[in-house]
């Protein structure tokens, strides 16, 4: 009996997930539009990720260098990894950041599976661009989601575990400078809702990040 089971919980399991992706297809497919009508290079700098990146406007933070925002709101790092052959594959680039992670443990996932789901995005990027390097922002901290502080840094620092392994990895801490002398967000970089960055936010985020895209020897 159990046997017989086994195929219809995997059926709806697998069944769940792609409803889940689903509900990112039209932002996706905004996104591809806008590949086809401006195609990138693969020298662009490649942003994915959730609404930290898409709310980013990166013409104005790094103006000297090509960008392209790929990020959807809401999204968790297995949608990024799901979507990449459409967002970020074909475009072949040398460089991705990604900010996600967040929205996976409000959603209730544990450090350890996002971790995890990190490694899946990096396997699936370097499956076919074995040299591209990813940057991982931190998950930050925020006054929204102070509860799930502790296991974000569970998180982060499982994942910059896995960057230190790989050269073509790289853990970029935009966390721990958000922190005020209290040890605790500092609400000068978000905008009401204490989720999301204000232009303070963002600059912050650019001065940690600028010195790596800048550097062309891929070194850390």
């Amino acid at each position: 009996m159990l046997l017989l089971l086994l195929p219809l919980t995997l059926w709806q399991a697998d069944a769940k997930e792609s409803a889940g992706f689903q509900r990112w297809e039209a932002a996706v497919a905004a996104l591809e539009a806008s590949d086809r009508k401006n195609p990138p290079s693969p020298q662009s700098i490649f942003f994915a990720g959730s609404s930290s990146i898409r709310l980013w406007d990166l013409k104005k933070s790094f103006p000297n260098l090509e960008t392209v925002n790929r990020g959807f709101g809401g999204s968790q790092i297995a949608d990024s990894t799901h979507f990449a052959p459409r967002l970020l594959l074909k475009h072949r680039p040398q460089q991705i950041v990604l900010y996600a992670g967040d929205n996976d443990l409000a959603a209730g996932k544990t450090a350890a599976q996002v971790a995890d789901d990190f490694r899946a995005f990096a396997q699936v990027i370097h499956r076919s661009l074995p040299q591209t390097r990813i940057y991982f922002l931190a998950i930050k901290p925020s006054p929204a989601r102070w509860k799930l502080f502790e296991e974000q840094k569970r998180a982060n620092s499982l994942i910059k575990s896995q960057c230190e392994s790989d050269a073509r990895l790289i853990f970029v801490d935009v966390a721990t400078p958000m922190l005020g002398p209290d040890g605790k967000p500092n609400p000068d970089l978000f905008v009401k809702d204490g989720l999301h960055l204000n232009e303070q936010g963002y600059e912050l985020w650019r001065k940690i990040l600028q010195p790596h895209l800048n550097r062309k020897d891929g070194t850390p």
